[in-house]
């Protein structure tokens, strides 16, 4: 009696969620992101968002949660009901570094939350401020190991993409370079620029202006393919360092047991979205980032093995939280 009674429990519930996922959405819908109006992830969020209020009826309403490199927002998804009315834009940082960056955070980035839909990848740009003696990836290299750690590179912070970007290629290429960390990506930058710094990887969108106006030289990009924004500079990986890859990724998810249906559904939705010419050209920011799409279960996938390999970079690196 006690397995028939489960089972009908089962049953029960599926059926109601099933319900639910028919009428969804039946009311406005929660877009959190973790960071400040005006980065890529609040882009995504403002530029997808009026396509699902159009596709589905109701408002999806952006709110900016920030605080403790994108905690704040994160657990706040996570801690939300697990009912579609709430989903963010996550990403690298909250969702593959975090959890090696920090002692202990109040989500689990697997455990906690349903993966909806892959957004988009944007590589880095390994720049350096002219003055720097290196016309190439291999002649910076080269300059880089006959002078060990009088190289200095720009980062947004210990830990973010930029920094570990950076550590991933000391390691690979076999150089010491000195970590100078920011906060935030436009002081890295504005300090390249300076030439306070020699060295830094960029996200692509940032630097891009300032390598087209020749105040910084770009040497590399650091995916795997090279980008329509720049399609005569070479990879890092087919240059100098084979398999080398360190790009920013973004998505939606939503909290934890979130009904399959309404997963499927914004799945669906957004999906048809990114396909949009005119969404993917807002959305490429001129040919820097590739719009990637796919399931929830792709997204999954790419989510744990990216959280595998950025903590064995942050161990190595042995960056902690500022």
């Amino acid at each position: 009696m006690k397995m028939r009674r489960t089972v009908f429990a089962l049953l029960v519930s599926a059926w109601c969620a099933g319900l639910a996922a028919q009428g969804y959405p039946s009311k406005a819908v929660k877009i959190v992101v973790p960071y400040p109006a005006g980065g890529y992830y609040d882009l995504i969020a403002r530029i997808v968002g009026p396509k699902l209020s159009d596709a589905l009826g109701q408002p999806f309403i952006v709110e900016n949660r920030v605080g403790a490199n994108a905690i704040v927002g994160t657990a706040y998804t996570a801690k939300s009901p697990a009912d579609g009315y709430t989903i963010m834009v996550g990403g690298i940082g909250p969702h593959a570094i975090n959890v090696s960056l920090y002692k202990s955070l109040p989500y689990d980035p697997v455990r906690d939350f349903a993966p909806i839909i892959h957004v988009a990848v944007q590589p880095l740009i390994l720049v350096v401020n002219p003055k720097v003696e290196a016309s190439s990836l291999k002649d910076f290299i080269a300059l880089a190991r006959s002078r060990p750690s009088q190289l200095a590179y720009a980062s947004a912070g210990a830990g973010s993409t930029h920094h570990l970007a950076g550590e991933m290629f000391r390691s690979m290429a076999g150089v010491e370079l000195n970590h100078v960390p920011f906060k935030g990506s436009a002081p890295a930058v504005m300090a390249t620029l300076a030439g306070h710094t020699d060295v830094h990887f960029g996200t692509a969108s940032d630097v891009l202006q300032q390598i087209k106006a020749r105040k910084l030289h770009a040497l590399a990009v650091t995916s795997l393919n090279r980008i329509p924004a720049l399609p005569e500079l070479p990879t890092i990986s087919e240059t100098a360092i084979p398999n080398y890859e360190a790009v920013a990724w973004f998505a939606f998810f939503a909290p934890g047991g979130t009904p399959r249906e309404i997963i499927s559904r914004l799945n669906s939705e957004i999906g048809k979205i990114l396909d949009m010419p005119d969404i993917r050209g807002k959305l490429s920011s001129e040919g820097t980032v590739q719009i990637i799409g796919g399931t929830p279960e792709l997204l999954g996938n790419f989510t744990k093995a990216q959280i595998v390999k950025w903590s064995k970079i942050v161990e190595s690196s042995g960056a902690k939280a500022d």
